[in-house]
């Protein structure tokens, strides 16, 4: 036994007599109607997350009770216990303000509770890096077990999912092309079951992810929400965590260097969401694992896109699943993967990929040598609008506007956007460039809003695509010509915030540049014109505010980030 104790004896609340406190919580135990054999068993945690403000976990309840119904098979004593629920659409600001939160919650309550392995589960957007965050820093043996994505809804003879169908029914409706009774036929078909979205957005991305990183078990990212296999999932899940507690292997075993190069791989044959870099880089922040742009570039232009989901493509989530899912996928990838990466079942990645495959639909998941593109989906950008670099999402752009020079249009907040976009008066034409500010982790809380939305009167002469710019973040599920991410953020002082309307900018995705073509004495006066914006003055907002790093460091909170190993790239 370790000076920590095992099991119920794990982190004996202090009251200065360790016999005193094991005696006080045993009675408590017992006092929940469990038996004293049940407690001398290795305790599992099963980390929830549901709420009435989040649709993607209506089923979280079941998952719950079969993770417990496994965990007792194995010979384990379950024990839920709630965390801080991320619902994507239903928090203000954004949920990516509340991330950060949620993974201190969820390591607290790891470190702080008497458990010798734990399972996670969640599945809307920040909820899986929240968690992953959290217990990477808190050091305990994990397991990720995720919600699954909805079943795809049906109108006028096609299917729908959220929320990439819900983005091209609006821009229809914008458009003048649908009427007020259809957008609201399409509103109710959109989301029909519980579960993440039905696309490869950030919901699903990071599913996806989880499971290459070898810290869910082989072959459960992708299986839908409402599927029966979700459940026989949880339930193996918790057999799982048991033979974790007893052998156990904690986090940074299996999120090392290699592993997480392995993940950004996947992300790019998935053409998977922008959100995803941001996430992965916080998860591998918290164990000192750093991964350059200049790597991550290198990794896409190695990666072919191989996955034929929307937004990139035409499928749905249950169609990944059907055709083979991420296996099939890292199959594909296996000459370019470090394959003796540790997995939470004790074995490598190599073992896993030995094992025979299953079949594959190709329309879905396309070989190695018929890529759906010849290069990964996503890249960094640099240059002296982004000095801190950029995410451009390549798979999910129009490529006649990769190598262009435009006139900027600028928004200085979410405000402004929000008034003139689509003011008649406005002047825009399809060849200039729309700029967002005051849109990152300290502007605004870096909301989903770089999917700027074409100016009505552009929308309804039929442009259906323009070069936008911003330090916000894009779904996941959207698409289009838009660089995101932008460091340092305006609300820093980058110098996207000294954009005016009138300036030329200049994109080269060849060349992996934004340029601002402004003479560079004339930025450097501009910048020593620049006034920060006050700081909240209270609670979270204010810790946060003081706390958030930019987006190439995953605006994590710069006290939650360990020091950078020896094994950076």
């Amino acid at each position: 036994m370790t000076n920590e104790g095992q099991g119920l004896d794990r982190g004996l609340t202090n009251y200065g007599d360790r016999d005193f406190a094991r005696y006080l919580r045993r009675s408590m135990a017992r006092s929940m109607g469990v038996s004293t054999e049940l407690l001398e068993r290795p305790i599992i945690g099963i980390a929830t997350s549901p709420s009435q403000f989040n649709n993607c976990h209506r089923y979280m309840p079941q998952l719950a009770e079969a993770v417990a119904r496994g965990v007792l098979a194995a010979g384990g004593l379950p024990r839920e216990f709630p965390t801080i629920s991320l619902g994507e659409v239903f928090l203000n600001p954004t949920s990516m303000v509340f991330r950060n939160l949620m993974s201190m919650d969820v390591e607290e309550m790891i470190r702080a509770q008497p458990m010798d392995a734990v399972v996670v589960i969640g599945g809307c957007d920040k909820t899986v890096p929240a968690q992953l965050m959290g217990a990477a820093s808190a050091g305990r043996p994990v397991i990720q077990l995720v919600t699954g994505p909805m079943m795809t809804g049906r109108h006028k003879g096609e299917r729908l999912g959220a929320c990439t169908d819900c983005r091209r029914f609006w821009g229809k409706f914008r458009a003048g092309e649908i009427d007020d009774e259809e957008i609201q036929q399409v509103e109710g078909r959109l989301a029909t079951t519980a579960g993440t979205c039905a696309v490869m957005g950030t919901a699903s991305t990071m599913a996806c992810i989880t499971e290459a990183l070898g810290i869910a078990l082989p072959g459960t990212a992708a299986i839908p929400a409402v599927d029966s296999q979700r459940l026989v999932a949880a339930e193996e899940t918790g057999k799982a965590a048991v033979r974790l507690a007893r052998s156990p292997i904690t986090p940074n075993q299996i999120i090392t260097q290699e592993s997480v190069e392995n993940a950004f791989r996947l992300l790019m044959s998935l053409g998977g969401s922008t959100n995803a870099i941001v996430h992965l880089t916080a998860i591998a922040g918290r164990l000192g694992i750093r991964i350059s742009p200049e790597r991550l570039n290198e990794i896409s232009d190695e990666t072919p896109v191989l996955v034929d989901l929307k937004p990139v493509g035409e499928g749905y989530m249950e169609d990944f699943h059907a055709a083979g899912g991420v296996g099939a996928v890292l199959r594909e990838l296996r000459h370019l993967l470090h394959l003796d990466c540790l997995t939470v079942e004790g074995t490598t990645l190599r073992e896993r990929l030995d094992c025979p495959a299953g079949w594959v639909d190709r329309k879905v998941i396309r070989a190695f040598d018929t890529p759906v593109s010849k290069i990964g989906g996503l890249i960094s950008l640099s240059g002296n609008l982004a000095p801190g670099g950029a995410i451009f999402k390549r798979a999910a752009a129009t490529p006649s506007l990769f190598e262009v020079e435009g006139r900027a249009v600028v928004f200085e907040g979410l405000e402004d956007l929000a008034a003139r976009i689509d003011d008649p008066t406005l002047d825009v034409n399809a060849d200039d460039i729309l700029v967002l500010k005051n849109a990152g982790p300290l502007g605004a809380g870096m909301p989903e809003a770089g999917y700027l939305p074409i100016p009505s009167k552009l929308a309804r002469a039929g442009v259906k695509d323009m070069v936008r710019i911003s330090d916000a973040r894009m779904s996941g599920t959207a698409y289009g010509t838009i660089v995101l991410h932008i460091a340092p953020e305006a609300a820093a002082g980058g110098p996207l915030a000294i954009v005016r309307n009138g300036d030329r900018i200049r994109l080269s995705v060849s060349e992996k540049r934004i340029e601002l073509l402004v003479d560079e004495a004339e930025i450097a006066r501009r910048l020593s014109n620049w006034v920060p914006r006050p700081s909240p003055e209270r609670g979270y907002a204010r810790l946060y505010h003081r706390s958030v790093l930019q987006a190439p460091d995953g605006c994590d909170l710069d006290f939650l980030v360990s020091a950078p190993n020896n094994s950076n790239v």
